[in-house]
């Protein structure tokens, strides 16, 4: 059974290892609360899993430190494992999931650990571990259904109350629970009135779902940009422990999370993954409820790869209106593309790609079509620039 003391007792044996990570304002995030940002993407590792690694790793006997750790991980995990172990002088084997970030794989590398990639997602890593765990006789460390690393994760809620004290919500990435449950039942032990949501993405609800019908389900497939949450199935542990202490999961888009990444970028100058930025997302599209609270969102990770970046960068621009596609109909004569830029120009957009194109067969022999890719301010912007060009005589096929 987990217990406050084996949580404080965490707090002790990790002071020396981890990060104590700050606590800042963003007051930008949502206006109608209070919004606190617990920035565990700034983490030893790059994200809070060194703590419930390094604490399970720490309990382990001299005995199952010879036979080596062998854990599953979609990357944060492993890195924090691979660290953990090096620390101890031990053997780390870790299998990922081929679809991981390189960045995640090279650095558990980097750490000193022996990689496996498992083709496919988590569920497949995890499969491939226990297989490996009964040949070789290592010791399993679990990513979020044990205990010791639950604990290990609840020193955040022990740092956030110490930090905040009068905190009222705290809104939490879930993937497999491990880190939901840690937090949930450190603060509810000691601050039972602050509110604990969870925040899942749309394409990997196991949490979620599982709530809701009362009893642990496995998803056929998951799909989303925050790989470090695409976990088919919850924890035992971690499901019984969400059942008591959390209010209530919600999920957000592949969409909202690529807006609340740009926003990090931008207003805080945080880069985070996509499944640390889950939490921002949920406070900025208001999925709970926190006007008037005092709210930390907790940014449980910020390693993400950089090419996967840029192509998040351009999707939150489209989600946000600062960035737009028209494409638009012409009578191929001179000074069309001119006056359509002009108009553009004129109301402060700033075309950054064009493509001119006659049309096909069976249409008009003069016919083209204009397609603009343009910087905007918002989705107002957008408006105004599609009635202008509107009233101006253009015919707009889709933007």
């Amino acid at each position: 059974m987990l217990t406050l003391d084996q949580v404080y007792h965490a707090a002790y044996v990790l002071k020396d290892v981890i990060r104590r990570t700050n606590l800042i304002s963003a007051p930008k995030i949502n206006p109608e609360s209070e919004v606190y940002l617990k920035t565990e993407n700034l983490q030893v590792t790059g994200s809070f899993k060194v703590r419930g690694a390094y604490y399970k790793i720490s309990q382990l006997s001299e005995e199952e430190k010879k036979r080596g750790v062998i854990a599953c991980s979609a990357g944060n995990h492993a890195q924090g494992v691979a660290l953990a172990a090096a620390k101890s002088g031990i053997h780390s084997l870790i299998c990922i999931p081929d679809s991981a970030p390189i960045s995640k794989v090279e650095a558990t590398r980097s750490y000193g650990a022996d990689v496996e990639l498992v083709s496919g997602v988590y569920d497949d890593a995890c499969r491939r571990a226990l297989q490996l765990q009964e040949e070789s006789g290592a010791v399993l460390i679990h990513p979020f259904d044990d205990d010791d690393v639950i604990a290990g994760q609840g020193t955040i809620g022990l740092e956030i109350l110490s930090q905040l004290p009068d905190v009222e919500a705290v809104i939490v990435p879930v993937g497999g629970g491990g880190l939901i449950s840690g937090v949930a039942f450190a603060i509810k032990s000691l601050k039972p009135e602050c509110k604990v949501y969870g925040v899942q993405a749309c394409g990997a609800p196991s949490m979620l779902n599982s709530l809701r019908h009362h009893q642990v389900e496995t998803l056929p497939t998951v799909s989303t940009i925050a790989d470090g949450i695409a976990v088919k199935q919850p924890g035992e542990r971690t499901f019984d422990l969400c059942s008591k202490y959390v209010d209530g999961v919600v999920t957000v888009t592949d969409d909202e999370i690529s807006t609340a990444i740009l926003t990090l970028i931008e207003q805080q100058k945080l880069i985070a993954e996509g499944a640390g930025a889950v939490s921002v997302a949920a406070a900025l599209f208001d999925k709970v409820d926190i006007r008037g609270k005092k709210t930390v969102c907790l940014v449980s990770g910020g390693n993400i790869d950089v090419t996967i970046l840029s192509r998040i960068i351009g999707r939150g621009l489209l989600k946000a209106g600062r960035s737009a596609d028209l494409t638009i109909e012409l009578v191929d004569r001179p000074g069309q593309l001119k006056e359509v830029a002009g108009i553009i120009a004129d109301l402060g957009g700033n075309v950054v790609a064009v493509r001119h194109e006659h049309t096909g067969e069976g249409s008009d022999i003069n016919g083209c079509t204009l397609r603009i890719v343009m910087e905007t301010r918002n989705h107002e912007h957008i408006r105004q620039i599609h009635a202008a060009l509107t009233e101006a005589g253009y015919k707009i096929l889709g933007e």
